[in-house]
């Protein structure tokens, strides 16, 4: 007898990473193009020398480092195998039923639809707004007695637009104290925005409230899959119930740590990146083209249909972009030479 397969699984979409072609410069995932810092590559390697043994299942010395950093409880912290399994396990621990629904806006980050219907949940998508910005007002009344969660990806992922702290404080007093509300930060230190808040700052007597933060792109450990969590310790207590156990391997938690002590280097990498971002921006709008005032290392051009034709065109110039067809092309803001590099194929391409 065959086992008896999920009849739903087929309905899930696959997730599209970023695609790597030898030979092509690789500006499709928003990773950042350096490697990690000597002192982070010295602890990966000290940490692999204890390889035999597992890693701490409570991510303890992590979480502890992160609790100090940002002056909390460890109680609040739940540390994940990237941000992106902590949305999945979000979802979980508030949806237990085919009738529960998720919100978030669209176009977004390509996980969440995944993680939804893993979850056995219902995903309810709201369009983005003609600026390609979350529609608060139209996600507020989505809002049904089914709903238990909503995600709000600022700044968004692949448009790079972020919430500011007016709108987005009014959305969260309006949203029922029963509906979890997790605003996903992966891109937060690339925000110049002064009206663009850290969503850490407004958890205060908000308990539904969880921010999401990564080690894969202002950190440079993509690679090695850290994230985490911090809310209420009633919400991340029931986070780490549905943990994997050891899913963050020893070489991650060592790493993540050392990261912690290289801040200056990394943040300066990521001032860098906001000032390649303007001029990258700058003359893309010179050559025609339109691109929203981004957030993140990432600028997005919505070319609509044309979207997989100019991903093509830049292919064949050895270039390597995220097309989301119909709609537009996310481009990775790295370093100056490979700026470059994608400025010199746009120039090429015919508005």
């Amino acid at each position: 007898m065959d086992a008896t397969i999920r009849a739903d699984l087929d309905a899930i979409p696959a997730y599209a990473a970023g695609r790597t072609v030898p030979g092509s410069l690789k500006l499709a995932s928003n990773e950042i193009s350096l490697p990690p810092p000597p002192a982070v590559l010295a602890a990966i390697a000290a940490a692999a020398a204890a390889g035999n043994r597992y890693p701490d299942p409570a991510v303890t010395g992590l979480t502890a480092r992160l609790a100090d950093r940002h002056g909390l409880s460890t109680d609040r912290i739940a540390v994940g195998c990237g941000s992106v399994l902590l949305c999945q396990q979000l979802v979980q621990i508030v949806c237990g039923s085919p009738d529960d629904e998720v919100i978030y806006a669209w176009r977004s980050f390509e996980a969440y639809p995944i993680v939804v219907r893993v979850s056995n949940a219902r995903n309810v998508t709201v369009p983005l707004d003609a600026e390609y910005r979350h529609d608060l007002k139209a996600m507020a009344a989505a809002i049904t007695p089914h709903t238990r969660l909503v995600f709000l990806c600022t700044p968004n992922n692949p448009t790079g637009m972020a919430l500011r702290r007016d709108e987005l404080c009014a959305f969260l007093d309006e949203v029922p104290a029963n509906v979890l509300v997790v605003l996903d930060e992966a891109y937060h230190e690339f925000v110049t925005d002064p009206d663009v808040p850290d969503g850490l700052t407004l958890l205060d007597g908000r308990p539904n409230v969880v921010v999401l933060r990564t080690f894969s792109k202002a950190y440079r450990l993509a690679g090695l899959r850290v994230g985490y969590a911090v809310g209420d310790p009633s919400v991340i207590g029931a986070l780490r119930k549905v943990y994997p156990a050891f899913s963050v391997n020893s070489l991650a938690q060592a790493a993540a740590s050392a990261a912690l002590d290289c801040l200056p280097e990394l943040l300066g990498t990521c001032a860098e990146v906001t000032e390649e971002r303007t001029r990258v921006r700058d003359e893309l709008l010179a050559l025609g083209f339109e691109v929203p005032a981004s957030q993140a290392n990432f600028v997005w051009l919505p070319l609509g249909e044309r979207s997989t034709e100019f991903a093509a065109h830049c292919e064949r110039e050895r270039v390597i972009l995220r097309p989301f067809a119909g709609d537009g092309v996310r481009v990775t803001v790295a370093g100056a030479d490979e700026n470059d590099a994608f400025l010199a194929a746009a120039r090429k391409f015919a508005l």
